[in-house]
């Protein structure tokens, strides 16, 4: 329609939108759900067998719906770009390759520290705080990979790797968009340390903590209440789950053995 050479994408993601401006809308979701579509079919992505996509029927530990309110709410970009699509391609510095790439290796790194060799589908998730309760014996690295994929843990620890990240920044001076922070090559260095940040977070108790199943990992519970956790080591009610809040500093630190392993 604007006679361009087929393999001309010198326009951007903004330039479409405007183009089609009596479907706005319509446009931007189809860039965004086209960037989800990457990611979530990208046969790289070790997260991807542990997802049930429709719904949470607890045959697997974590659904379509959870990746959205974490992975994708901390990090994809949902507004369209006004860079050309193409730019980067060439060297590998294209916003939403890199976005793409580095979602990807995110979301393989959560499913090698929680969930691949640690996740049993003979046991499967459906009503495991009972069984655990009852007296079960749940493998500990079961148990910790169902309970840190709920929404509401799940959410809250992706938003304290966007911390890690963000520290790491600081660290460095590096002035980044706090809005596109994948659109920009993350140094080994960082992954280093959001590693080991995963791997300190698998290592701690309450995750197999079987007293827990009754007054913590029972009842759903909200955003709120694990962010608190995660800040102060203790519940809204007061009940005392880890032993102190979350370090980043210390948390960053490699750690001795692969606590993240099978039990």
């Amino acid at each position: 329609m604007r006679g361009l050479q087929a393999d001309d994408y010198s326009f951007s993601e903004q330039d479409l939108v405007r183009f089609f401006k009596g479907e706005r809308r319509e446009m931007e979701r189809y860039i965004i759900d086209a960037q989800r579509d990457g990611i979530t079919h990208d046969p790289t992505n070790r997260l991807l067998e542990f997802v049930e996509w429709a719904g949470k029927a607890a045959e697997q530990p974590i659904s379509y719906n959870t990746i959205e309110r974490s992975f994708f709410k901390e990090f994809l970009y949902k507004s369209a770009l006004d860079s050309a699509i193409d730019l980067g391609i060439e060297d590998g510095t294209n916003p939403r390759r890199l976005e793409r790439d580095q979602l990807v290796r995110l979301m393989s790194m959560f499913a090698d520290t929680f969930l691949v060799s640690h996740w049993d589908p003979e046991v499967g998730g459906r009503r495991v705080e009972s069984r655990t309760e009852a007296g079960e014996a749940i493998p500990e690295s079961h148990l910790r990979a169902w309970r840190v994929a709920r929404e509401e843990i799940l959410a809250n620890i992706m938003r304290w790797v966007r911390l890690v990240i963000a520290n790491y920044n600081a660290y460095t001076g590096k002035v980044v968009d706090e809005d596109r922070l994948l659109h920009v090559p993350l140094p080994e260095e960082l992954w280093t340390r959001i590693d080991n940040f995963l791997r300190s977070l698998a290592a701690l108790p309450c995750w197999v903590d079987r007293n827990l199943s009754t007054t913590v990992f029972g009842p759903k519970q909200n955003l709120d209440f694990w962010k608190r956790v995660f800040d102060t080591g203790k519940a809204p009610n007061g009940i005392q789950i880890l032993a102190k809040g979350l370090d980043i500093n210390a948390m960053i630190q490699p750690k001795g053995g692969q606590q993240g392993k099978k039990q």
